[in-house]
């Protein structure tokens, strides 16, 4: 798995996702773009693109396009509309991207193209805590029940999405 940061500046949403989808049919790999405000660090994809992997494998998937669902993890949300929120919007906004090859792909070459697309920023840990709170109903009394913080209940609602079958 790579990761590409920078700020994108997204005028139409379709075309700018159509084209990570090429550069990811191009290089055999899954492309997933993030709104950065939404990724609380690097093991937050990790383990979403862990998780992912392991529901293909098993035949589990809950979406048939693995870029999809490494989304699906990410945002710990089953339904596809749900977890776009997470997705990147028009305008201009710090981006994360995943680029995960798996055996196969070529992620050196995908990552090239999609830094391509971006205006370099360090974006990766920059997350903007009341909106992940609110995205991932972490409330008040849950961070005080645990000094394992924010990041953590992240990871774990990413990893409780197999279980919530």
């Amino acid at each position: 798995m790579e990761v590409v940061e920078g700020t994108a500046t997204v005028g139409d949403v379709d075309a700018f996702v159509a084209e990570l989808v090429e550069v990811g049919a191009d290089s055999e790999c899954a492309v997933q773009a993030f709104d950065a405000r939404y990724v609380v660090d690097r093991e937050h994809l990790e383990r979403a693109v862990a998780c992912a992997d392991r529901a293909r494998e098993r035949g589990e998937a809950i979406a048939d396009d693995h870029a999809v669902e490494i989304l699906l993890y990410a945002a710990g949300r089953r339904q596809i509309s749900r977890a776009l929120e997470m997705g990147v919007d028009a305008g201009e906004s710090p981006v994360v991207v995943v680029v995960h090859g798996g055996d196969g792909g070529d992620e050196g070459a995908a990552a090239s193209a999609v830094a391509r697309l971006l205006d370099p920023a360090e974006t990766l840990g920059a997350f903007d805590e009341e909106r992940v709170r609110e995205f991932f109903d972490v409330s008040d009394r849950e961070l005080g029940a645990t000094d394992a913080g924010l990041a953590a209940l992240v990871r774990e609602r990413v990893a409780m999405l197999a279980v919530e079958k």
